[in-house]
């Protein structure tokens, strides 16, 4: 496995270290093949020994550099055990070259395409008109890394003609202060000879090139460049190399309409663009250590900047590209120093203004100055960072100079930890270029054609650059050459005084963008190099590549393993570290308890209230009502847990549902619970209270009213909370506290905050919620107080309903302002609202439901209500459904029973006729005696007519009626259940035995 993929330091989770001996979290997991996984705060040796990773830690997936990521990048360890996004594995795939994604006059469709073109990965080429394409038109990237198929070419049609000359003008510094013509002359001549042999880059011209040695010298470079302008052939570009030389090259060009490409100048002074109006250079500016050096500065949170220079050119103009740079960045110089010779009161004038992050421009001669002062002044150690220029040899701090009197050791702890940044002049990536080399094929080809020691060989370094412009030279031609045949001009009518062709390569070369053996190819707008830097820490005496900068695509390559001297990077000044204030979770847990103990109280109060819904006691106290005060005790214990959430618990994306969630389960929860007792009061305030001939008519409750009543309070705070929510959402706002110093570092502040709840009217809404519920608990008051003296059984508890209103009132009365006052004080306030709302929702459900528990244990009453029934034959029961079916069971027994009377009282009617007969057949001379005997009733017994005083023969009323009352009571065995009351009092003896 390569270094990249060995898990790496980094910074620690924000609420402290991660503990490896956790026994819950998410479980570790492996990394995908050929790539590895970076664990924030973990050693590799703890990484061994760890099981479980903590809720939101996040791990980072990371890939051998000629491989990338595919699917998610990184992972966070959530609340339920599991990592994100697991259902989409993630993936290391081998990476193809980037070249094949462009096409020189064509166009280029990628399908499937990743981040950089990974395998599966497919291209699709087409050419512009006048082109024709020459390779395959479809290339796919396979698992090897590599194309299926050669990049294609657009060749221009050729013409029946043969191929014309077109010169090159080149100035290479063979000698002199810098001889990087050494081996920029044979990486140029390598490249002329490549791009000859592409048929598809200018077929109908061949490039040649004519040369001179400057000597880095302007005076010896102002000779040959009349030659090269006077004498045959016309050339049609011109290559100067060190930046004295290209000055003067750049500046005499423009008179003779010429474009100038230079292979090796670094001076920031060329970027003029209105003083050098044609020139272009694939050797970046020095100013282009300035965006990385910006990036750093972003990447590490650093605003406030310091600089010491050398009062030189080159120093100055890329200080002043830095100071324009940072400006546009939103970022600050605020300290500026320079010196010519001696830096020690420069660096005196540093440690006084408490400079932080230094940027130095200096030679290595006077590096080693600087920092022998640096040494005595202490301007170095944890507190501090210097970004120096990568271009001093690696042991430069350590070689002896007499200039200085500081020993290697004290220069090499001075100097410990700083930073530098330098060109890349070779392509880090093992791609093909648009020559179909690697770089490493390229330095391997060059190293041959040399013949000797490359470190021997001057402009080695460069000579990457110099082979690049050769190939920008040749595709802005090929590119200028397509658009002249549209205008009916050829590369052969080029001439000093024709600035047509020369506005076309100038086009051309300005919109350059390939891959060349030195990275990507493109040019600024001054005309400039953007390349990438290679970015090194000095990490124990030995530098270390902790990233690339590609300032191209704005692309920060980072290795992550960069190392401080105080395990983070500094402050560039006193460092405000923001800490949040979470609720103490001994008082949430405490006060969760109790609320979780009154919700289990609450369904024992509903349970027992269902329960003996039947018993006449409990109904005459409005069971439903009560029923609804306990769910709405129910909902206002159960807030009391969001109540307690904060950033401690959940993240800021979930903090909304959190405030939504306590607002519903306090409105929703007051509505009911105290709505259904303020119901109660009210009706007996109303029906007591009302004029005498008033109040009878007031006294049959109609039960619907009350549930309308309490649907009227509920529906009002559910549409304030609905129009609440929709028009003005409650949101996480954010509220510091004054800056705290901590003990131990004073370079560090603490910036103590605190999450609300909050809206943006969050007064108007507070003010209609409490202004109504306000009202509604002094009302509630009054009726109380009002009623305290009235008694009634068809609301046998409204005194207990007016003691639970005192509390609940003065409760909520008390603790709204005292919550708001300490809304700062993020535990008195949660402990003031929430016991606020389990006393009252406790002494609510204690009143209400404990003296009817009390009093149905110790009296049985729901016994003696269920003998009742049985005595009776009727229910107590409110519910007429069962009344009328107890009624109709019960008529029908009795209908049954009366129809057997009915049969034997027809069955004694006959006898008593027939015994009447048969007296009449033994005396028929006595009259009277027969109708005085009819009735067959003793004299004086009452309980049947007698007949008229002296007889007569008149006929009364038929002794026996069964449908009388009398009778119905006389044969009904069910007597003594309908009383005797309802038989009038009457005596009535059996007619027969």
């Amino acid at each position: 496995m390569l270094p990249l993929l060995l898990l790496v330091l980094s910074v620690a989770p924000a609420r402290g270290t991660v503990h490896t001996n956790l026994t819950e979290g998410c479980q570790i997991i492996h990394p995908p093949r050929d790539g590895g996984i970076r664990y924030r705060g973990l050693t590799p040796e703890e990484v061994q020994s760890v099981r479980f990773l903590p809720f939101d830690y996040e791990i980072e997936y990371v890939c051998r550099p000629d491989r990338e990521i595919v699917g998610p990048k990184v992972r966070k360890c959530q609340r339920d055990g599991t990592w994100t996004a697991m259902a989409h594995p993630s993936r290391c795939l081998r990476t193809c070259p980037r070249m094949h994604l462009s096409l020189e006059n064509g166009r280029v469709v990628p399908r499937g395409l990743e981040r950089v073109p990974v395998e599966g990965t497919w291209a699709e080429y087409s050419c512009e008109p006048g082109f024709r394409l020459v390779g395959s038109a479809r290339s796919n990237c396979t698992k090897l890394g590599r194309w299926s198929h050669p990049k294609p070419v657009c060749e221009l049609r050729r013409s029946p003609s043969g191929r014309k000359a077109v010169h090159v003008g080149a100035l290479f510094p063979m000698s002199g202060g810098w001889p990087g013509g050494q081996a920029c002359l044979p990486a140029v001549q390598m490249a002329l000879e490549d791009v000859n042999r592409r048929p598809d880059i200018l077929p109908d011209y061949e490039l040649r090139l004519i040369h001179h040695d400057s000597k880095c010298d302007p005076g010896q470079a102002t000779k040959f460049l009349y030659e090269l302008l006077y004498n045959d052939p016309i050339k049609i570009i011109l290559m100067p190399g060190c930046s004295s030389v290209s000055t003067l090259v750049a500046e005499a060009a423009r008179m003779w309409n010429l474009i100038v490409l230079s292979y090796g100048s670094s001076s920031p002074a060329l970027s003029n663009r209105q003083r050098f109006p044609t020139f272009f250079r694939t050797h970046p500016s020095a100013t282009l250590h300035n965006p990385t050096r910006v990036q750093l500065f972003k990447k590490w949170g650093w605003t406030k900047i310091a600089t010491i220079q050398q009062t030189t050119e080159v120093f100055t103009s890329t200080l002043d590209d830095l100071d324009q740079r940072v400006k546009e960045a939103g970022l600050e110089i605020t300290f500026r120093q320079s010196f010519f010779s001696d830096p020690a009161a420069p660096v005196r004038n540093l440690k006084r203004q408490d400079a932080r992050i230094i940027v130095g421009l200096f030679y290595e001669t006077e590096a080693r100055k600087v920092f022998c002062e640096v040494y005595k002044e202490k301007l170095y150690g944890k507190k501090y960072v210097w970004f120096l220029i990568g271009w001093y040899a690696d042991n430069w701090f350590r070689i002896k100079d007499p200039a200085i009197n500081c020993t290697e050791a004290e220069m090499a702890e001075a100097v410990e930890g700083h930073v530098t940044t330098e060109i890349v002049m070779l392509n880090p990536e093992n791609t093909r270029s648009i020559s179909n080399m690697t770089s490493q094929e390229f330095i391997e080809k060059l190293q041959k054609r040399l013949g000797k020691n490359p470190e021997e060989t001057g402009g080695f370094q460069e000579a990457p650059l110099a082979y690049d412009a050769i190939w920008a030279l040749a595709l802005a031609l090929n590119k200028t050459s397509a658009e002249l045949v549209k205008k009916g001009l050829r590369l052969e009518d080029f001439n000093y005084n024709n600035k047509n062709i020369t506005d076309e390569i100038y086009r051309a070369l300005n919109s350059s963008a390939f891959e060349g053996v030195s990275g990507h190819v493109v040019f600024d707008a001054s005309g400039s190099r953007m390349a990438w830097t290679l970015i090194e820490q000095l990490q124990g005496g030995v530098y270390k590549k902790i990233g690339y900068y590609d300032s191209t695509k704005d692309n920060l390559s980072w290795y992550n393993n960069d190392r401080w001297i105080g395990g983070s990077p500094p402050a560039d000044y006193t460092k405000v570290i923001t800490t949040f204030r979470f609720l103490s979770q001994k008082l949430f847990i405490s006060v969760s308890v109790l609320a979780s103990l009154g919700i289990v109280l609450a369904v024992v109060c509903l349970a027992f209230n269902i329960y003996n819904g039947h018993v006449r006691y409990i109904q005459n106290s409005q069971p439903y009502l009560n029923n609804m005060t306990a769910v709405g005790c129910t909902l206002a214990l159960a807030a009391v847990f969001p109540l307690g959430l904060d950033g401690y618990h959940i993240g800021p994306g979930m903090f909304p549902f959190v405030c939504q969630a306590r607002l519903w389960l306090l409105g929703l929860g007051f509505s009911l619970a105290y709505g259904s007792m303020f119901t109660k009061i009210w009706w007996v305030h109303t029906v007591f209270t009302k004029k005498e001939e008033k109040k009878e008519k007031r006294k049959t409750l109609e039960p619907w009213k009350l549930y309308a009543t309490v649907g009227l309070l509920v529906g009002l705070d559910v549409v304030t909370l609905v129009v609440w929510q929709i028009v003005d959402p409650l949101h996480r706002t954010i509220e510091e506290f004054t800056k705290e110093e901590p003990k131990t570092d004073l370079d560090v502040s603490i910036l103590p905050q605190l999450e609300h709840c909050s809206s943006t009217k969050m007064n108007t809404w507070l003010g209609i919620f409490y202004g109504f519920k306000g009202l509604l608990l002094l009302l509630g008051i009054f009726l109380a107080y009002e009623t305290k003296s009235v008694s009634t059984e068809k609301i046998n508890d409204h005194r207990a309903v007016g003691m639970a209103i005192y509390n609940v009132a003065v409760l909520c009365l008390i603790t709204a302002p005292v919550t708001m006052i300490l809304s700062s004080q993020q535990d008195a306030a949660f402990a003031f609202a929430a016991l606020a709302v389990v006393f009252s929702s406790y002494i609510t459900l204690v009143v209400l439901f404990v003296p009817k528990m009390r009093r149905l244990i110790t009296r049985g009453e729901w016994q003696s209500e269920q003998q009742d029934t049985m005595k009776t034959g009727s229910s107590t029961n409110n519910n007429e459904e069962e009344k009328s079916r107890l009624l109709e069971k019960e008529n029908r027994e009795l209908e049954k029973i009366i129809a057997e009377k009915e049969e034997r009282v027809s069955e004694l009617r006959q006898q008593l006729q027939d015994r009447q007969q048969l007296r009449s057949r033994r005396r028929p001379s006595n009259p009277s005696r027969e109708n005085g005997d009819n009735n067959h009733f003793p004299p004086g017994s009452g309980g049947a007519p007698a007949a008229p005083p002296g007889g007569g023969g008149g006929t009364g009323p038929p002794f026996y009626q069964p449908n009388l009352p009398l009778v119905r009571c006389l044969v009904s065995e069910q007597a003594e259940k309908l009383g005797r009351g309802n038989c009038d009092g009457s005596r009535v003896h059996l007619l027969y035995k």
